[in-house]
């Protein structure tokens, strides 16, 4: 894909453990293997769970597309881990840092001045300075693939974020809406950990922004089976705090982790 080579010809190559998984946590993954082996580095399957519900060496619900369906708003699950559900096959489609994704054109001027931009934006009106606000998260696409093959979809958002709105497959490369930010200064102290908030590249509200979020009282077992949305972030967000003021806490229902591969 296009906006695939843009980002990959503009950045090093950035993945999910930067933030959302731990290094070397290759062991407890979801894909098919058709899906490939999976690497921290040449992309391959990924498999994102909840804080809330598991961990690194045991996720147990994975990101999983809804009944399997390839199709624009399909909606974002999880549900039990397996190495032979076709559902939970998803891809690092582009991978680097938030800079990168506003040079493509796929995040908008105030997005990249707040988690990653050089130089100057345009943000009303003005060209206002990125040094100010030091720091380029890394940023993605998560594209479904079932049995490896691409289908064009990633794990978005239909409109521009607003608290409450469902995650569901949309057309990859086309806007922030399918753009995943790694928040590394929302949550210091679980990002060691390899947890951490993801913030979807149309945001607009920079000091709660809207994060992947789960269900607080959901399971993935529950009819109708709850579905992922994106809400505003539990505390400070932005590593732009003032000196002295603390950053507060994100509930388990906000942090993500990610493994990578086949599941063995």
């Amino acid at each position: 894909m296009s906006i695939k080579n843009k980002i990959l010809a503009a950045a090093s190559v950035l993945t999910l453990t930067a933030g959302l998984g731990a290094a070397g946590a290759l062991s407890s993954s979801a894909a098919t293997p058709s899906c490939g082996p999976g690497s921290p580095t040449l992309g391959g399957c990924v498999d994102i769970f909840s804080r809330m519900l598991g961990k690194h060496s045991d996720p147990k619900f994975v990101a999983d597309v809804f009944r399997q369906g390839a199709k624009t708003g399909q909606p974002i699950i999880l549900f039990q881990a397996s190495n032979t559900d076709p559902a939970e096959d998803v891809i690092q489609e582009s991978n680097g840092n938030t800079s990168d994704f506003y040079a493509a054109g796929l995040v908008p001027a105030a997005v990249a001045l707040h988690y990653g931009c050089t130089g100057t934006v345009p943000v009303a009106g003005a060209q206002v300075n990125c040094s100010a606000y030091g720091t380029d998260d890394p940023a993605y696409e998560l594209e479904y693939a079932p049995f490896g093959v691409d289908s064009g979809l990633c794990i978005g958002v239909a409109r521009t974020a607003f608290s409450g709105e469902k995650v569901t497959l949309q057309p990859c490369g086309v806007s922030g809406k399918t753009v995943w930010i790694a928040d590394l200064n929302g949550s210091p102290s679980t990002i060691a950990h390899g947890y951490v908030p993801v913030i979807n590249g149309s945001d607009t509200n920079f000091s709660h922004p809207f994060v992947l979020t789960y269900p607080v009282n959901g399971f993935p077992t529950d009819k109708p089976r709850p579905q992922l949305f994106v809400s505003n972030l539990t505390g400070f967000s932005q590593g732009n705090v003032p000196l002295g003021q603390p950053i507060g806490n994100v509930n388990d229902n906000q942090l993500w982790g990610a493994d990578f591969g086949v599941l063995h």
